[in-house]
């Protein structure tokens, strides 16, 4: 039995991250994974195509700069993201990044901004200011999202851009198991917001590869400069991820003591179970 027969319906049906399409630019043809299964990807006939082991192609869309597919039949399109389309946005791909944790692990740290003064010190954060003020989470049916909104922190250099500290504020949505979007207070544009977002192909039960989408309003910094600020912080990310034990996020919620600052991933969670999803996961007990 092939890891991708067990999936629920929620990760069978759903649209997949598998490339970006700066990847299948560099080369002729990808190979990868997909949930445990070897899958290749390549632009034939002007179009992104990606197909299994045995040559079958899957359903495959192109969407914000990456390849998607999926090992099930997808119903309907993949999450919205508007901010992509406008035109004075400068859209790149971050990174590629292995990571030897599940993809739930991984959005539940991307959700996190304990760790900011600590992990990220000098850059999203630093001592004295500790403190994750109290936010607001939602899940909406109708959207069927996580979405944490007013949530403020303090940075020393929120971005590329950024000439000195200021507090930023953060929304996060995930519109996604695998994928979070995190818009945040634009140093270059105040009263816009600048939007990175995380999309997780999950290779295996504890592997990913990380791919980033930066959509960023910034006229100055050279596109190294974006790709390097971001880089470095998910580099400061990745030996945390990789300690993760269990590697897997476990959903029974008394398997870990959450705090106030875990409100979005105890939503998160939740939505999981209630959707689901048992890929990456340790299910709650009954």
């Amino acid at each position: 039995m092939t890891e991708s027969s067990s999936l629920s319906a929620a990760e069978r049906n759903a649209w997949q991250v598998v490339s970006s399409l700066d990847e299948i630019a560099a080369s002729r043809r990808v190979a990868t994974v997909l949930f445990g299964e070897p899958i290749t990807v390549a632009r034939e006939d002007g179009a992104a195509v990606a197909r299994r082991a045995d040559g079958a192609a899957m359903p495959t869309i192109e969407r914000y700069g990456y390849v998607w597919a999926s090992v099930g039949a997808p119903e309907g399109d993949l999450f919205p993201l508007p901010e992509f389309a406008e035109p004075d946005r400068r859209n790149l791909h971050g990174a590629t990044i292995g990571v030897r944790v599940s993809a739930p692990r991984a959005i539940e740290n991307f959700l996190d901004m304990g760790h900011f003064p600590f992990v990220h010190t000098g850059i999203l954060g630093e001592e004295p200011h500790t403190e994750v003020k109290d936010y607001d989470v939602e899940v909406s049916a109708e959207r069927d999202e996580v979405l944490a909104t007013g949530c403020l922190f303090y940075q020393p250099m929120a971005a590329a851009s950024a000439k000195a500290g200021i507090e930023v504020e953060y929304v996060y949505r995930v519109p996604h198991p695998f994928c979070s979007v995190l818009y945040k207070s634009s140093p270059a544009a105040p009263g816009r917001q600048d939007v990175i977002a995380l999309f997780l192909q999950p290779v295996g039960e504890e592997q990913v590869r990380a791919h980033m989408l930066l959509s960023l309003i910034d006229d100055v910094s050279s596109d190294a400069d974006l790709r390097n600020f971001q880089q470095t912080i998910f580099a400061q990310d990745k030996p945390i991820l990789e300690n993760q034990v269990p590697k897997r996020l476990p959903l029974d919620p008394r398997a870990e003591t959450p705090i106030r600052a875990d409100k979005s991933a105890i939503a998160y969670r939740r939505w999981l179970s209630a959707k689901g999803v048992g890929y990456g996961v340790i299910p709650a007990r009954g």
